[in-house]
């Protein structure tokens, strides 16, 4: 979709209920939800089309690429997803065979895979190590107990109270703390108490590097345990005809509620008056004034470095924000292959998603060449089969496919990226040879790339900030938040770098619409009352 004003032409809007800045999922997620109560909501994107990082391309003729994000577990278990009732606005998901697999290693011609049925990935993690399966079951039948508690507490906004009760009720008091030790542990202290094996440990730990949490720290183990149990719960599914048209059912949904979505359009200012935002001012010079909120769907530093004027921003508020720490940079490699991949083991075939590159020591250096600023000889991938996982993505017998990994952070240089996409392709070749051979087509985006194309991926970070510990819950994207409110009344943070982070489940855009929705009722002044008070004590 493309705005008929184009880029830097007047909106002709004068005063609307709310602007919600930014049309990716989380911003337009927020303002169906504000539409659907009546308000007046216009969206305004800087780029040329919506969606963010969840848009696709034919990047190769007759071929469908995922731009940036491809698999979307948490959407399909997104409560907010599930409000918008997206699948009757043209929403399809197609699934693979395999959720995903992990090699242990590049001669490893019988890779482990997570398999829809949990006693088949059960009776296959048995045969590769006794007790295994059994520990896999009990594993699956937790989550059954714990799936929507535990999913409440970890979208909503923190603290997370009615979530973390029912939690309790679901699990008793002892074993809700075993549970939430559990979910403290390193990423691979987490695979060793509850597996033998490597295969069923890799399973978690290669979930566990979607994040940037290093493996061996605290709270790593989060990612693979979540990423992990929704693979086996509803697959690593993807939108039928590319990430595009999860995009294209949002619009849809908002647009059939009221929403007004305008593209090319930049937003340069938030205009604040006694402490509340009032308007928002665009590249053409352009005053949109606003009756109830503005919802920004931008990163942090962005919101309050650059939108914002000066006399609304504390000095503890800048002062946190020099320790602002974003996601380390993500190189990705698209590929249009003449035939599927040639993994040397034949399950890979089937799934969708293929972990690539380390066994346990080989990921533990990994992120450490990441921490200490080494471009990693030998990268971790993460692979996408999309053709495998929708046949509608490129012709019968090919494959559109695409790998990704990381640089170091604070390395973002063209001349590193290029560097490290080569030996994605060496990486890819040595677990799946012939591989080379294959390739039709091929397009890197590096970080640059990536953040022309999306303003939030600043230095191709993807995750709107780092996703260790020290920069989550009530710690993101500062210290006291916790949630889509800011230090400005009526000025909601609905990016990834509110509470609960990165992913595309719409949740920080829902969130932020719910907290502006409750600011409007007779509670509201006491919850403004209480964020205030407690921004006073922080600051």
């Amino acid at each position: 979709m493309k705005s008929e004003a184009g880029e830097s032409a007047a909106t002709g809007l004068g005063t609307v209920d709310a602007v919600v800045i930014g049309a990716g999922p989380n911003g337009l997620t927020a303002a169906a939800a504000l539409a659907d109560e009546g308000w007046d909501v216009v969206v305004l994107e800087e780029q040329q089309m919506p969606g963010g990082a969840v848009r696709s391309a034919e990047l190769h003729p007759g071929f469908t690429a995922d731009l940036f994000s491809a698999f979307h577990p948490l959407a399909a278990a997104s409560p907010a997803f599930r409000a918008l009732d997206l699948g009757a606005h043209g929403l399809r998901w197609s699934r693979s065979a395999f959720a995903f697999g992990h090699p242990l290693g590049p001669e490893d011609d019988d890779a482990v895979v997570v398999r829809p049925d949990p006693a088949d990935t059960a009776a296959d993690l048995e045969r590769r190590c006794a007790g295994d399966g059994k520990s896999w079951l009990a594993l699956v039948e937790q989550w059954e107990r714990v799936r929507e508690p535990f999913l409440r507490v970890l979208l909503r906004p923190f603290p997370p109270v009615s979530g973390a009760a029912s939690l309790v009720r679901a699990l008793g008091t002892g074993e809700t703390l075993r549970f939430a030790r559990m979910l403290a542990l390193p990423v691979l202290r987490m695979s060793e108490e509850l597996f033998g094996g490597s295969s069923a440990r890799l399973l978690m730990l290669g979930n566990a590097m979607h994040a940037d949490t290093p493996p061996t720290a605290p709270g790593s183990g989060v990612m693979g345990y979540i990423l992990t149990m929704l693979a086996q719960d509803v697959g690593f599914p993807s939108p039928v005809g590319g990430a595009g048209a999860l995009t294209d059912a949002l619009v849809r949904r908002g647009e059939s509620a009221g929403v007004r979505v305008l593209c090319g359009q930049k937003i340069t200012h938030i205009d604040v008056e006694n402490g509340r935002a009032v308007a928002v001012r665009t590249a053409s010079g352009e005053r949109i004034r606003v009756r109830r909120a503005v919802l920004a769907d931008v990163s942090a530093p962005a919101l309050y470095e650059q939108l914002l004027p000066h006399h609304a921003v504390s000095d503890r508020i800048r002062s946190d924000l020099r320790g602002f720490q974003w996601d380390t940079p993500v190189v990705k490699v698209n590929y249009a292959l003449g035939r599927p991949i040639p993994w040397r083991s034949p399950s890979l075939a089937g799934a969708g998603t293929v972990h690539v590159g380390a066994d346990t020591g080989a990921m533990v250096r990994w992120a450490a060449d990441l921490e200490t600023g080494v471009v990693p000889e030998s990268p971790f991938l993460l692979v996408g089969q999309m053709t495998t996982t929708d046949p509608s993505r490129s012709p019968a017998g090919t494959e559109s496919c695409w790998a990704y990994t990381h640089l170091p952070r604070g390395i973002t240089d063209d001349d590193s990226a290029e560097q490290l996409a080569e030996r994605v392709d060496t990486q890819l070749e040595a677990y799946a040879p012939g591989f080379g051979e294959s390739i039709l087509g091929r397009t890197v985006q590096r970080p640059r790339d990536l953040e022309a194309a999306d303003a939030n991926l600043v230095g191709g970070a993807v995750n709107g900030g780092t996703a260790q510990i020290q920069q989550q819950l009530f710690f993101r994207p500062l210290p006291g938040f916790g949630g889509p409110r800011t230090s400005v009344d009526g000025l909601f943070l609905a990016s990834a770098g509110a509470h609960p982070g990165g992913g595309v489940h719409g949740m920080c855009g829902w969130n932020a619409a719910r907290a502006a929705l409750g600011d409007e009722k007779p509670t509201g002044t006491l919850r403004r009352g209480l964020h205030g008070l407690t921004r006073r004590i922080l600051t």
